[in-house]
């Protein structure tokens, strides 16, 4: 299954968890499915983590990163934007991994900012 991302959004910016929580919709059931899923960004200009987290990051709440590495791919992500997507993935893995213990870090970091 190819999910061209600004067909679906009708937008060239990827920009609102309302937006990724759509695309997590369609690929969660895809993989659910047992599908092999390219979430092609071509022509979306501007991405942002808000997005990113919605649409992929609540992926790791569902599934196992090798799971995902093997059937979720994606394609014609601007190389600038790689690294938000790296990050978004990282805190997911340890959000989802230990929800408890993130929290508790993440207080201790910010406090109640």
């Amino acid at each position: 299954m190819i999910l061209n991302l600004k067909e679906i959004i009708k937008s060239d910016t990827a920009l609102s968890p309302d937006a990724g929580s759509t695309i997590f919709s369609l690929i969660n059931r895809g993989l659910l499915e047992r599908q092999d899923i390219k979430l092609d960004f071509y022509g979306i200009e501007v991405v942002t983590s808000a997005f990113l987290n919605a649409a992929i990051g609540q992926l790791y709440s569902k599934f196992e990163s090798k799971d995902l590495n093997e059937h979720l791919k994606i394609v014609n992500l601007p190389i600038e934007d790689r690294a938000l997507l790296r990050k978004v993935i990282e805190r997911a893995k340890d959000y989802f991994q230990d929800q408890k213990s993130f929290e508790e870090r993440m207080d201790d970091l910010y406090g109640d900012e």
